[in-house]
């Protein structure tokens, strides 16, 4: 008896779902990335190109039945669905790597497309990390610029993304704010189609490798959620690390931008009102994402062990007390820009714990 094997021309990404709309969705966005997608409509139509596909594309309405059918365990799986807010559950039972949310994670999935279909990625791969206080003050902002800024001095083009309208703006944080560039109310006020990365960069406030989009003081506005998604992409494609400050409360916006992040840093100061504090918030962005971790803030009122258990997320490092800290950022100075302290240090320890070391260009 013969046996048919396919070709690798054959092997396509793999879409499941009976959902008509989704279905649409997402042959539209195969089809801007130049792919062929293989469409089965349940677990038993999906089960001969399972292992084989590149990507599988799991559609909300049959999570729940592929996760009954114990489909062999594999890497390269997506929940995927048009609703706002699919729960967590769905994607742990299909072993799913990441939620994709559509419109809004378009540029995402078309990537994944491209390089199934055979077009080379980006030759320097890019992560994106996101931080979010536990509470106000408690220095996501300062740890944002702090890993930017190590980054940039490592020889890593970086891409900071200030996604907090409240926040006062992180070219403040940085130093810079009498620098000449686009902000976000001037960005967000134009039509944010598909973005020309060294155009964006070219626009904004920069020096040397770090480049900032920072808010603004002076005027009322909200950020478009499509904004957002396509800065993030820009970064993407013309950045070996985009960093995005996010708010406290979770909107499109926020999703977006956890939805996308390779690594999530909750700052916790190490103080019981604080960790309270950084449990509410730890469960809003846990809704959009599984990589959270904490970095805990000083170190006198309670362990960082302590924080770990209470929360039950791991911490990926300690934002030690610095005097000097607070007196740099006064003056102005962008936050580890000498390479030397508490907050150089665990910048280090943090890139290196994404494997950014292994990306950064020759000095």
């Amino acid at each position: 008896m013969a046996v048919r094997t396919l070709t690798p021309s054959r092997i396509r990404p793999l879409l499941v779902t009976d959902d008509a709309a989704l279905l649409d969705e997402v042959l539209q966005v195969a089809a801007s990335a130049g792919a062929d997608v293989e469409v089965a409509v349940d677990p038993a139509g999906a089960r001969p190109h399972y292992g084989l596909a590149p990507i599988v594309l799991v559609g909300v309405d049959q999570a729940e039945a592929c996760g009954r059918a114990a489909l062999p365990p594999r890497a390269g799986v997506v929940l995927v669905g048009l609703v706002a807010d699919p729960p967590w559950p769905l994607a742990q039972a299909i072993g799913a790597e990441h939620i994709a949310l559509l419109p809004s994670a378009s540029s995402w999935l078309a990537e994944r497309f491209a390089v199934a279909a055979g077009r080379p990625p980006v030759p320097m791969p890019s992560r994106v990390v996101a931080t979010v206080g536990g509470k106000g003050g408690a220095g996501a902002s300062v740890l944002a610029a702090g890993l930017s800024v190590t980054a940039a001095r490592s020889g890593l083009r970086v891409l900071l993304i200030d996604a907090d309208p409240l926040g006062g703006g992180l070219d403040l944080v940085l130093g810079w704010e009498e620098l000449d560039g686009l902000r976000w109310p001037g960005l967000a006020s134009q039509t944010m189609g598909p973005v020309s990365p060294p155009a964006l960069v070219d626009a904004l406030p920069k020096r040397g490798d770090l480049a900032v989009l920072s808010c603004d003081r002076d005027a009322e506005w909200e950020l478009p959620a499509d904004a957002i998604d396509a800065a993030i992409t820009a970064g993407r494609q013309s950045r070996d690390l985009v960093v995005i400050d996010l708010p406290r409360h979770f909107d499109d916006v926020s999703a977006i931008a956890l939805a996308q992040a390779d690594r999530v840093l909750l700052v916790v100061p190490a103080e019981l009102r604080g960790c309270a504090a950084a449990a509410r918030v730890a469960a809003g962005a846990q809704r959009f994402t599984k990589t959270l971790r904490l970095v805990v803030r000083g170190s006198t009122k309670l362990r960082p062990r302590e924080i770990e258990r209470a929360l039950g997320i791991p911490v990926a490092g300690i934002f030690r007390n610095d005097p000097a800290l607070a007196q740099l950022l006064e003056r102005g100075e962008p936050p580890a820009g000498s390479g030397n302290g508490p907050l150089a240090g665990l910048c280090r320890e943090l890139l290196a714990g994404l494997g950014l070391d292994t990306f950064g260009r020759a000095a």
